[in-house]
């Protein structure tokens, strides 16, 4: 198959199935479970302020899905189909880039079915198609993957550069991935040589500086984002019940007293139009140090909640908590049955297929993975932190199928 036909086959794959979903959920796609990120990028067209009120800057998340967002409204408006079509196309990019990175690594058949498998997930048809800042995480770590290992092979540092600068943006989406490049410049480095590795490093560091920096000007401190909210909900004393409870870090009770964040203050912007005085800056050192002092002081339950949150970050049925989109329709007989049966059968393909690929590729995936569950037993362990990865599965994966189907023929 020419390389023309194979893309055009894998976007197809990644468009119809996602644009068919566009359709049955046109009516809650800009109404229903929208991230911060699209009401921070309604005030930067509106206003030219990138945060929930226009003149008042916040650095209340991270700034990727939202800078991604602002284009769109700008040139088409803001509407279902309108960012529906934009992350069906982002959907398409990553899908292809799989295809690539299958090249790579398994024969063309093989990493044309790793394409098609990792685009034809079912929890990512009808995810990517919503308002949500993972959508980006797919397409950058297939990006970051193929440049590490290009990076690698070569050893030139225009492709250390290239993959420090994916790495950048990567962390902009998710700042989760805040120590990724050192993982990836050690690979780099024990495959290839010193220069691509410290290119890659500082590359990623240029990347997110400008961010940082103007988070000290316009906020008032160095922050990739001043939502350790975030990480104080998932590391307190109430975070096991709760979610042993079927709830999220989200119902975890207040602090009393507390004062509002920035995205209660803009609700209260919203219904009156008042501007309530914040401190993000202050809010920020505050819930870090007391995630800090619950993990100091309580290190049996935090173990406790860093199991939790890797059976949760790795089990094949979506986590179902009591506030999840779709709760008792058709969604959870999908998130029960189907999405387990594809990812079960996913794991086994690629268990199977180890050793298809080469080594080095084993080895980086064996890192990433491992580096992205440690990140959910810090934070907080859920489906939509993984299934963005699953791709590492799909090339040993699409190997074995087409193993299999030749079998089959002979």
């Amino acid at each position: 198959m020419t390389r023309t036909r194979a893309y055009a086959l894998v976007a197809a794959a990644a468009a119809l199935p996602r644009l068919a979903a566009l359709l049955v959920e046109r009516g809650d796609i800009t109404a229903e479970f929208v991230d911060k990120g699209d009401v921070f990028a309604q005030t930067l067209v509106a206003s030219g302020t990138y945060g929930f009120v226009p003149d008042v800057p916040s650095a209340y998340t991270q700034p990727l899905y939202g800078w991604f967002l602002a284009p769109v409204y700008w040139v088409v408006g803001r509407s279902w189909a309108t960012v529906g079509t934009a992350q069906v196309l982002v959907a398409i990019l990553a899908a292809l880039l799989v295809y690539e990175l299958g090249l790579r690594l398994v024969p063309q058949r093989a990493a044309l079915a790793a394409a098609l498998l990792t685009t034809l997930h079912p929890y990512l048809v009808w995810h990517d198609v919503h308002m949500n800042r993972e959508l980006l995480d797919q397409a950058l770590a297939v990006g970051l993957v193929l440049a590490t290992l290009v990076a690698a092979q070569r050893g030139t540092l225009a492709w250390g550069a290239l993959a420090g600068a994916v790495a950048g943006v990567a962390i902009l989406g998710n700042v989760r991935l805040v120590l990724v490049p050192l993982v990836l410049a050690a690979f780099v480095a024990l495959r290839s040589t010193v220069v691509p590795a410290l290119a890659l490093l500082v590359v990623s560091v240029l990347v997110v500086a400008p961010w940082v920096v103007r988070n000290e000007l316009s906020v008032g401190c160095v922050a990739l984002t001043t939502d350790s909210r975030a990480l104080w909900k998932a590391n307190n004393e109430h975070t096991l019940e709760t979610l042993r409870a079927g709830g999220w870090i989200d119902d975890v009770p207040r602090i009393p007293g507390s004062p509002p964040t920035p995205q209660e203050a803009w609700g209260v912007y919203e219904a009156t139009g008042r501007v309530v005085p914040v401190d993000e800056c202050e809010q920020m050192r505050f819930y870090r140090e007391e995630a800090l002092e619950f993990m100091r002081d309580q290190p049996g339950e935090k173990a406790k909640l860093a199991a939790l949150a890797a059976q949760m970050y790795w089990q094949p049925r979506v986590t179902k908590t009591e506030g999840r989109a779709g709760s008792g329709s058709w969604l959870d007989i999908a998130r029960d049955w189907v999405e387990p049966a594809y990812v079960v059968a996913l794991l086994v393909l690629a268990a199977f297929g180890l050793r298809r690929v080469p080594r080095h590729y084993l080895v980086l995936a064996a890192a990433l993975l491992a580096y992205n569950t440690l990140a959910a037993m810090l934070f907080a362990g859920e489906t939509r932190y993984r299934v963005p990865w699953d791709f590492l599965f799909a090339i040993p994966a699409g190997a074995t199928l087409v193993a299999l189907l030749d079998r089959r023929r002979q």
